[in-house]
């Protein structure tokens, strides 16, 4: 009888670290969702976090004393937290706006960031060294580590602000025309 004992045990430990990684995956995504304004996105997300939840505390609450299931709940939160970055990383939910400084032909670079789909805003400014000009692009985050990686090998000094952007309206969102690499083979 002990092994018995054991088996469903160890399957509500399994049951409630499971339970724990899903709900705190979907908190970190729906806190992320609702800073960026997808309201409604949150909602239903926060109804399967809050229903999973529940009912790992309920198991919790029905055995308090069980210090597996103690164990099982807070390794749970920890790991939820962990995978929850992770999988909001790797959907690159939002908009990001990324201003670039480079001194290597920035109005080269805007053209060819523009032959390639992308809308590049330039904007003439002074610096501590004279004029520059910046270069602003808005695109979809999902495309923002190529982007970065391309203009990075244009130009290995080049100075980048990478921001999410909560909200826009009107002007040109990249458009995927040619592979970000190209960027770099034409720079050189």
């Amino acid at each position: 009888m002990p092994g018995i004992f054991m088996e469903y045990a160890v399957l509500g430990y399994i049951f409630i670290f499971l339970a724990r990684i899903c709900d705190v995956s979907l908190q970190t995504l729906r806190m992320i969702l609702v800073v960026r304004g997808e309201r409604l996105k949150a909602a239903c997300i926060g109804f399967f976090e809050v229903l999973i939840y529940v009912v790992a505390l309920n198991v919790i609450f029905d055995n308090l004393d069980n210090i597996g299931n103690l164990l099982a709940y807070a390794f749970g939160f920890a790991t939820g937290n962990y995978v929850g970055g992770i999988v909001e990383e790797r959907l690159a939910i939002g908009i990001q706006f990324i201003q670039l400084i480079t001194k290597k032909e920035p109005l080269k670079l805007a053209e060819i960031l523009r032959e390639q789909g992308y809308g590049v805003t330039v904007v003439e400014g002074s610096g501590r060294s004279g004029p520059q000009f910046v270069l602003q692009v808005l695109l979809e985050r999902r495309h923002a580590k190529e982007f970065s990686k391309a203009v990075s090998e244009w130009d290995q000094s080049v100075f980048m602000i990478v921001t999410d952007a909560k909200k826009y309206h009107g002007g040109i969102m990249f458009k995927h025309k040619k592979p970000a690499a190209a960027l770099a083979r034409k720079g050189k």
